[in-house]
């Protein structure tokens, strides 16, 4: 315990989320622990901000729905929180966001960030247990969570005064400005953020050249501004390959966004992202691993000087037969 918080690590962090009604959600006493509120205040501090959480931010478990959990999964809960007179409340991905807003306090900051980070490895649990779930489920749940990151930038002014939320606050402000960018081992959020900076930079067109690809790698992308034109140049090999039907989901979230696919046909061993190719604004990027696993452990992204040694192989790439990606 750290200041009134429980710090979990991440197996425990993966065993406070459940699937209700189609949906990833927490259970009020576990985010109460995780806030250092009793069960009971949490709920009354829910109650005194009702207006808040709508029906897709917060419901509550029905009977048949909490014998379930009680059955399967919360037993030993169960019996250390008896004497509850109502069915526990479950919070969506959004509704824990929300709770941002109305859990003030000291502790503030690393209550936020202790949640931030948990439904990050929420994210990146299910996007590499795929094999569990539909594919298209994957796809809609990746979408979303790059969705909800872009909401929390968006209220975070009202979440807590800025002082509170300074080191939080600073990843969602701190520019691209150094050539090079340290990811540290273990900081996928920071690495994520780095990635769709690069993207949203581009005003013309950006080629990603990778040839492990990912749901996170669309991720990223999503980022890149509407009609920016984007080239994949991979062979798209490893275990969980990007597929077809991922694709068509992003897309349908994402019509606007037009990505070209081309096989690298086993020329490339690196990882580069070049935007605005052939305009006077040009810039080329070195990276020490692919998106989609960058964070994971200590990783550099570099912004190579004199993209024109590079500026043929590039062109020859283009060359290339398309890539077709597999259903």
């Amino acid at each position: 315990m750290e200041n009134g918080i429980i710090i979990h690590d991440e197996n425990d962090l993966r065993s406070k989320i459940y699937t209700i009604r189609g949906q990833q959600v927490m259970l009020d006493f576990d985010l109460a622990e995780i806030y250092g509120y009793s069960v009971k205040a949490f709920n009354q501090q829910v109650k005194n901000n009702i207006e808040k959480f709508d029906s897709d931010f917060m419901f509550q478990l029905n009977e048949n729905e909490f014998s379930f959990l009680r059955s399967k999964f919360l037993t030993s809960k169960i019996e250390t929180r008896g004497g509850r007179q109502y069915f526990p409340y479950a919070f969506t991905e959004q509704g824990v966001y929300m709770l941002m807003t109305v859990l003030r306090g000291e502790l503030a900051t690393k209550q936020s960030k202790v949640l931030v980070r948990l439904f990050k490895t929420m994210k990146d649990y299910i996007i590499e247990s795929e094999n569990l779930i539909g594919y298209k489920d994957v796809a809609r749940i990746a979408i979303q969570t790059s969705q909800n990151t872009k909401d929390i930038a968006t209220i975070k002014g009202s979440m807590v005064t800025k002082d509170e939320l300074s080191d939080f606050i600073k990843l969602f402000d701190n520019g691209i400005e150094n050539d090079e960018i340290l990811i540290l081992d273990g900081e996928p959020f920071k690495a994520d953020l780095a990635y769709q900076k690069i993207y949203a930079n581009a005003a013309q067109n950006i080629i990603v050249i990778d040839d492990y690809l990912g749901l996170k790698t669309l991720h990223h992308l999503a980022h890149a501004k509407k009609g920016v034109q984007i080239t994949i140049i991979s062979d798209n090999k490893g275990n969980m390959p990007l597929k077809l039907t991922g694709f068509n989901d992003f897309l349908a979230e994402y019509p606007d966004t037009k990505i070209k696919f081309i096989t690298s046909s086993g020329r490339v061993h690196d990882r580069y992202i070049a935007i605005d190719f052939g305009t006077e604004n040009e810039k080329l990027y070195h990276c020490g691993a692919s998106s989609k696993d960058a964070g994971r452990k200590i990783t550099t992204i570099t912004e190579i000087k004199g993209i024109s040694d590079y500026r043929s192989t590039l062109k020859s790439l283009f060359l290339n037969k398309e890539l077709r990606l597999k259903p």
